[in-house]
């Protein structure tokens, strides 16, 4: 099980942890931007400064197999062995390849994941879930592989632009959601047009917690870790719609639009609340802004998520929906009309 060190000294902590891991050579995945803006962040650590370099270009379009070839070869070609050790120095994409990289790289190697993103850190990093894009599909093709460990500082955080930090922050108000109406209540008070990074640090240091003791209940998704799915399977259709029509949106922002249609069946089909379903809607609204999609598209849509991991069957979608904050239902289906009616719901809540 990987071990979550919240760090208030990310240089002090990492050196700390690599003086302590025995391995053989080191080498440091960024992608085209980490590499420019963040790994110089790092580079007094002797052993990063020496590490061999890994990089990728930029963005989750490049999470394919092609890229996790060249990481491959990359190893391969810098004499990389069982023995060897990858830190993945970046935001979900790269914690996601590099992670399936050392899964398969000699048949597993030890890696560390050092999110530089607010989304990596409350989402992709954690939880040993790793894996690509493939055929279109959002994270076809992967493994449950967990990190020895993972860095969450926020010793980057204040790089990132607005839309960065929403794209984080849904997945934080998702643990919101499956945990409790304090918390829920919390992260709808956010100001996202003047961010308080001590509050959000804090927010962050509490969310990152509900997905480790849910991962530690059920590290390889068999019940309660599915409650994370929440927003998931509408959303990663979003995403997957998105990226087909060269428009691609960050998985935050798919993950906040799913949100709304899956609260919409959590509401129609276990009795969510209606007021905490508007609130919580006026918020994604509010932030979020929306994806085009029309009536037209609702039949693709579907078939996207006939293919999502979480399907039931053929005639019916597997969702993770609440009967209240924090009330998880796992295993719930769906047809197609009530599918459809939550994505009326999607486009009446967003004006389109």
């Amino acid at each position: 099980m990987q071990r979550i060190i919240k760090s208030r000294d990310l240089i002090a902590d990492i050196e700390k942890i690599l003086s302590e891991i025995k391995y053989d050579k080191l080498f440091v995945l960024t992608d085209e931007h980490t590499a420019k803006l963040c790994l110089p962040m790092l580079v007094t650590i002797a052993a990063i400064k020496d590490a061999g370099r890994v990089v990728i270009p930029a963005n989750d379009t490049n999470k394919t197999l092609e890229n996790l070839s060249h990481i491959w070869k990359r190893l391969t070609g810098n004499g990389a062995t069982r023995h060897s050790l990858l830190i993945n120095l970046g935001g979900g994409m790269i914690t996601d390849i590099g992670g399936f990289a050392a899964a398969t790289f000699k048949r597993g190697i030890k890696y560390i994941n050092i999110p530089t993103t607010l989304l990596g850190a409350v989402d992709a990093a954690v939880g040993g879930k790793t894996g690509i894009n493939f055929e279109g599909f959002k994270n076809e093709i992967g493994a449950f592989y967990p990190a020895e460990y993972v860095f969450i500082s926020s010793h980057f955080f204040s790089t990132l632009d607005r839309e960065d930090i929403l794209s984080g922050f849904s997945e934080m108000l998702k643990h919101a959601l499956i945990n409790t109406e304090a918390e829920w209540e919390k992260l709808l008070a956010f100001d996202t047009g003047n961010i308080d990074y001590g509050w959000l640090t804090e927010a962050i240091s509490r969310s990152v917690s509900i997905k480790e003791q849910i991962v530690e209940k059920d590290p390889f998704e068999h019940n309660i870790r599915k409650a994370l799915n929440l927003g998931h399977t509408i959303g990663h259709a979003f995403e997957s719609f998105a990226l087909e029509t060269g428009k691609p949106v960050l998985h935050g922002y798919a993950v906040a639009w799913g949100l709304i249609s899956e609260l919409y069946l959590s509401h129609r089909i276990c009795g969510f609340p209606k007021d905490k379903l508007q609130e919580t809607v006026r918020f994604i609204h509010r932030n979020y802004g929306a994806l085009a999609i029309s009536c037209d598209d609702y039949e693709h849509l579907y078939e996207i998520m006939k293919h999502d991991k979480k399907n039931a069957s053929a005639s019916f979608i597997n969702f993770t929906l609440l009967s209240d904050i924090g009330n998880i239902q796992i295993n719930q289906t769906a047809d197609k009309e009530l599918i459809f009616q939550s994505l009326d719901f999607y486009r009446d809540s967003v004006g389109l």
